[in-house]
């Protein structure tokens, strides 16, 4: 029947041998009148038909709230709350709330028990209620933070999940100012869905003030500053991520590119990305060099080029963009047998994921700066090797 149940016949136990002990001195008494009482009766044969639910209500509303007992109370609870009977838990949490025997200190773990129902249930603003309640409240405050962080971001209530993390690091000597920079991204981001694109760049600077190395502050800065035709501002701001964490510059190849052509800085585009790919020999910039290569010097120049990329670095992705260049020089029957190559390298491309999760391996096809599946914050990052970057 599991622990659970073991659980639930304690109660059982303890008055059963109660009983027995009194039925003893009460016969040496001459008086065999006393009965177990019946609701203890009923209870065990909830139990033995393994009708456990019944059970569990008969025994909660017989177990009478009181200093003794409300460990008791908040063990069950919190099992129901594991057990995924979140409404059970809440009605004993409540239960123990409205008594006026608590003394300061139970009452403060009800209600933080409660509150954690509350989550569990999707009660949110009835969990940041509780836990706002308890931020004062010794020794959960740390955690009654840690839980308003959590909703705040559920709720994308990013201002006040920014003054949470921040009393948050003061309180428990904690350096949350990656988090809190990519809540100000969030704050930009939603600025720029409204059409503000100013506010977005100051909120982009507080993010930066608080982690310089915020890579995703870089790529919104970058992204602005090129949709308003800064160029150089948007150079700036991209090429700053090679100092913060060269495995992203993958994802600025391309705008980078755009913003040297439109500043007809195409020799000074293939300086930059030639020294990129001698210190990361990433794929990205491989492709992007090869497609200038080709235009300054010629399809056979470009294939060259990428063919002694190869010898050192293979690359799904390398190898589909030569394939591809061949295609156009090559005869009709070697096309089509190069064809069918490109459709293999076109159909492992289309299948593999680019991002994967360094905290729980979550992998997919786009960059989410927190993981969908564990909610870490800069933990996604780009896949390298054969397949990948």
């Amino acid at each position: 029947m599991g622990i659970e149940i073991l659980f639930l016949l304690l109660p059982v136990a303890a008055l059963s041998g109660w009983w027995l002990g009194r039925r003893g001195r009460i016969q040496r008494e001459n008086d065999s009148g006393l009965e177990l009482p019946s609701d203890y009766i009923k209870g065990l044969n909830y139990i033995l038909n393994e009708q456990q639910d019944k059970a569990i209500d008969l025994f909660i509303q017989m177990l009478d709230v009181n200093s003794e007992t409300v460990e008791t109370h908040l063990a069950l609870g919190s099992l129901f709350r594991r057990r995924g009977e979140v409404d059970r838990a809440i009605r004993i949490h409540q239960n123990l709330i409205a008594r006026p025997t608590l003394n300061k200190s139970q009452r403060a773990l009800a209600l933080f028990e409660l509150g954690q129902d509350y989550m569990r249930a999707g009660l949110l603003d009835r969990a940041e209620s509780l836990f706002g309640e308890l931020v004062d409240s010794a020794p959960h405050s740390e955690a009654a933070l840690h839980h308003l962080v959590e909703i705040y971001q559920q709720e994308k209530d990013w201002g006040d999940a920014i003054k949470a993390a921040q009393r948050l690091e003061q309180s428990a000597g904690l350096n949350l100012a990656y988090m809190v920079a990519q809540f100000y991204c969030e704050q930009a981001d939603q600025a720029l869905r409204q059409g503000e694109p100013s506010r977005a760049l100051k909120l982009l600077r507080r993010a930066m003030n608080e982690d310089r190395q915020c890579v995703r502050a870089s790529i919104m800065e970058g992204d602005i500053e090129r949709s308003a035709g800064n160029y150089k501002a948007a150079l700036k701001a991209y090429q700053r991520i090679e100092q913060q964490d060269p495995e992203y510059l993958s994802e600025v190849i391309q705008p980078m590119l755009e913003c040297y052509r439109a500043l007809q800085r195409t020799d000074d585009a293939i300086n930059y990305f030639n020294t990129l790919l001698e210190k990361y020999a990433g794929i990205s910039c491989m492709l992007v060099l090869a497609d200038l290569i080709e235009m300054r010097d010629g399809e056979q120049a470009a294939t060259e080029f990428i063919t002694r990329f190869l010898k050192q670095r293979p690359s799904v992705r390398g190898m589909d963009r030569l394939i591809e260049l061949n295609m156009g020089q090559a005869s009709e029957s070697v096309r089509d047998k190069l064809h069918v190559l490109k459709e293999v390298t076109d159909q492992i491309l289309a299948n593999k994921s680019v991002y994967t999760c360094q905290h729980c391996g979550f992998s997919g096809k786009s960059l989410h700066w927190q993981c969908p599946s564990c909610k870490h914050w800069n933990t996604i990052r780009p896949i390298h090797g054969v397949e990948g970057e």
